[in-house]
């Protein structure tokens, strides 16, 4: 396939609101008249620095009116408090759920934005009980939070943890249930679902999610798709991705052009 030259200036997003929402989506601004997909997810549904993320690759591939309502740095909750977008997935032929990390909701432990859920706003009683000597004034985002807490205490850690899985599992039922419409759920990432393990670091994205833990979403969905990012597209880097200079170590972080391509087209068979 070809590849876009990396360019000097921003790509455009060609954002736009959904109804009341106060959240920017990026277009193009589908037609929700008729028959459409909603895709929700984070970062890599909203497709940063990629010029055709794989929602709009489905949409030119299939000629489906395809909706994305990827989050940059989502979770769970976001979509959630918005009820636009359930409105939306709710009258939709298929929702496609990209699985997000189990670290960026509000749990137990710890509370985060409503929209920004990456934004970690408040520990509670909880957390302040069991990592007493932490200043969490120091926080203000949840993944340097959640590294700081796996090096300084990681005996408290993996309880810490387990208590986000099973917050990630209850978030997501509720999710699913919310939507009328079938539901595919998408794993997007540059490795496999692993089974469940004891969480003694950080992991990969996305975090802290298991085989295990996808397995008890199956009943409530129509299926789940693996796109696991092949080496070759791991290995395109950031060709054909458009981003200013300073945001190349950021480009670098994501999963790139050949990677959609990869996961649209995985996407398809679910599609059809």
């Amino acid at each position: 396939m070809s590849f876009e030259k990396v360019g000097d200036g921003a790509l455009d997003y060609m954002p736009y609101r959904l109804s009341s929402s106060r959240l920017a989506f990026r277009g193009p601004q589908p037609d929700l008249s008729g028959k459409y997909t909603v895709f929700l997810g984070g970062t890599e549904t909203y497709g940063k620095f990629v010029p055709k993320p794989y929602p709009q690759r489905i949409a030119e591939m299939t000629g489906r009116q395809c909706a994305n309502f990827g989050v940059v740095n989502a979770g769970i909750d976001v979509f959630l408090h918005t009820p636009a977008v359930l409105q939306a997935a709710h009258q939709a032929e298929m929702t496609v759920i990209q699985i997000m990390g189990a670290h960026n909701m509000s749990n137990r432990y710890y509370s985060v934005h409503p929209r920004r859920n990456d934004r970690f706003t408040g520990a509670s009683s909880t957390m302040q009980m069991t990592f007493r000597e932490l200043d969490f004034t120091e926080f203000h985002f949840t993944r340097h939070m959640v590294g700081a807490l796996a090096a300084r205490a990681p005996d408290r850690y993996a309880a810490m943890i387990e208590e986000l899985r099973k917050a990630w599992v209850a978030r997501m039922k509720l999710l699913i249930a919310t939507i009328d419409a079938p539901v595919t759920l998408l794993w997007f990432a540059d490795h496999a679902p692993t089974g469940n393990c004891t969480q003694r670091g950080m992991g990969r994205d996305p975090l802290f999610v298991d085989r295990e833990m996808l397995d008890l979403l199956r009943p409530m969905v129509s299926g789940l798709v693996e796109a696991v990012v092949s080496p070759e597209a791991l290995s395109q880097g950031v060709r054909g991705m458009v981003f200013r200079d300073l945001e190349r170590p950021a480009a670098m972080r994501m999963l790139g052009c050949q990677a959609h391509d990869e996961a649209a087209n995985a996407l398809l068979s679910m599609l059809a």
